[in-house]
């Protein structure tokens, strides 16, 4: 089992996908990795009947995500159950996020096992990933199916420069590429619950 304890932030991209992606290589930013992922959020039978009276923020804490990563360039696969933990301030920032992570073997029995323990899917996201790095400095280009396009940058606690959400921000704006700085914290997950929520 793993622990993940960086902070992010992520906003929505202003263009297409290839021009971001011409625009960071212009900039010397190179593809170092390259990755799709599928992502299946399950939560307890019990919210059900209260559904429609929650937000969508307090449905997803109690989610248990399991996740099918493919690797293209590595050429591997990875499976796991991921359980996110977030701290949020009054404005909806994440102050602080831990991440745990457990690895599978089997997307199809890891569904079957939370329904036989009474936890029902909600939805799937799927995204198609570009990782880009200068120096150590790494941007995630993220293309959510049917959904925004985002980058997502998470701080490096051995990094003096990038160590802190604020240092992130300043990184992000000082690169001046087209992207929405209204809102450093876009919650993928909530954005399409909310879809489903409304239909």
């Amino acid at each position: 089992m793993g622990i993940k304890q960086e902070n992010e932030i992520t906003m929505k991209v202003n263009c297409g996908i290839s021009e971001l992606c011409k625009i960071l290589e212009d900039k010397g930013f190179k593809v170092i990795d390259r990755f799709t992922m599928n992502d299946i959020f399950m939560i307890p039978d019990a919210l059900k009947g209260k559904i429609k009276e929650l937000t969508s923020r307090e449905i997803l804490k109690n989610a248990i995500l399991i996740r099918d990563i493919e690797d293209q360039v590595k050429g591997n696969k990875s499976k796991k159950l991921t359980f996110k933990k977030k701290e949020f301030n009054k404005n909806g920032d994440i102050l602080n996020q831990e991440a745990i992570n457990c690895d599978i073997i089997n997307i199809d029995e890891a569904v079957n096992f939370f329904q036989a323990i009474h936890y029902s899917k909600i939805m799937n996201i799927k995204e198609s990933d570009i990782v880009y790095g200068k120096e150590d400095f790494e941007i995630a280009v993220k293309d959510i199916e049917n959904g925004d396009n985002l980058i997502e940058v998470e701080t490096v606690s051995n990094n003096d420069h990038i160590d802190t959400i604020e240092k992130l921000k300043n990184q992000i704006i000082n690169l001046q590429i087209p992207i929405d700085t209204s809102n450093f914290f876009v919650k993928k997950a909530e954005i399409e619950l909310d879809k489903i929520l409304k239909k």
